[in-house]
């Protein structure tokens, strides 16, 4: 005997009905199907998953204390809205075990790929106080002329080329060609 526990996130009937998934096996699967809510609307589980995987962690690791987490950490995990769903908190949770020296987890790293030794991005945001809205039609159209300028030089003067480094229509181009034609 066989039971399968299996877990998705798509419209299983539906795809069927696009051909993208096989209606006999949609039908031995169905046996027994459950919904449940994203892990986001059942704050009450997250402990008790994260706690469970933790543990589950710590024994891989051989680690002879059960993880704790601190107060914050908690807190942290219960703010998350959890994208990710379970599999997600199961990641960060044992990231966060495997990380940690002491068997109070005092920090969990939601990204993965967050690189603490790159260089901090520049503002991109204009201060509000900065921001200057009667000058915006200007800076538009200083912005339209800059991009015409830059496309045409790269397409060497043809315009379906210009057109195509702005991902426009040709018709699109000419446009703005034609309003920027005496300035370029």
């Amino acid at each position: 005997d066989v039971r399968i526990i299996g877990a998705t996130n798509t419209d299983l009937p539906q795809l069927c009905k696009e051909g993208k998934f096989k209606e006999d096996l949609l039908d031995r699967l169905s046996f027994e199907v459950l919904f449940l809510p994203p892990l986001r609307k059942r704050e009450e589980d997250i402990m008790l998953l994260a706690n469970f995987f933790a543990s589950k962690m710590a024994l891989e690791c051989g680690k002879s204390d059960m993880p704790r987490f601190s107060p914050q950490v908690v807190e942290h995990l219960k703010e998350y809205s959890w994208p990710g769903n379970v599999r997600e908190l199961k990641n960060v949770v044992e990231r966060a075990v495997y990380r940690s020296d002491s068997p109070t987890i005092e920090e969990v790293q939601f990204d993965p790929f967050s690189n603490p030794y790159s260089p901090e991005p520049p503002e991109t945001r204009i201060p509000d106080k900065e921001l200057d809205l009667a000058r915006y039609e200007q800076a538009r159209e200083e912005l339209e002329l800059s991009y015409l300028r830059s496309s045409l030089e790269k397409g060497k003067g043809n315009q379906k080329e210009a057109a195509k480094l702005l991902n426009l229509t040709y018709d699109q181009f000419r446009g703005l060609y034609r309003k920027y034609k005496d300035q370029l």
